[in-house]
């Protein structure tokens, strides 16, 4: 079994597709890499723009938000002192009817209480027996 220069010949090709396929393989585990890397960042990046969007939309919400709470304030203010005056004015309204029911039947109420405390009307209690006192 000699070593031809054919085989040798074989040999080395054979070991040099080989490497060549190693090659091959390296460049596209290589390449696999950056696309994946690429698109890590792209999703990063996406995030980054998706967020500011986000808070664009949110900051715009919040002035549209005060901007109506301050029309809708500034529509309600007026109605604010009108409801005030006008409860100001029930209040008076009801305490002065209390002071006239006050005077008009406080003389008659004295004259009820008085002749109930003067007057005593004395009774047997309705489980007290009549002639028997406990003690």
């Amino acid at each position: 079994m000699g070593l031809t220069l054919l085989n040798v010949l074989g040999v080395l090709y054979s070991a040099a597709q080989n490497s060549s396929g190693i090659q091959t393989l390296l460049e596209a585990e290589k390449e696999a890499g950056k696309i994946v890397q690429r698109a890590r960042q792209y999703r990063v990046d996406r995030l980054k723009e998706a967020r500011k969007e986000a808070e664009k939309e949110i900051l715009a919400l919040k002035q549209q938000k005060v901007a109506e709470y301050a029309k809708f304030e500034k529509e309600n203010s007026g109605n604010k002192d009108a409801f005030a005056a006008k409860i100001d004015q029930e209040t008076e309204a009801r305490l002065a009817q209390t002071v006239t029911d006050y005077e008009k039947g406080r003389e008659a109420v004295i004259a009820k209480l008085v002749g109930a405390v003067t007057r005593v009307e004395p009774k047997l209690h309705q489980n007290a027996v009549k002639g028997k006192i406990h003690g």
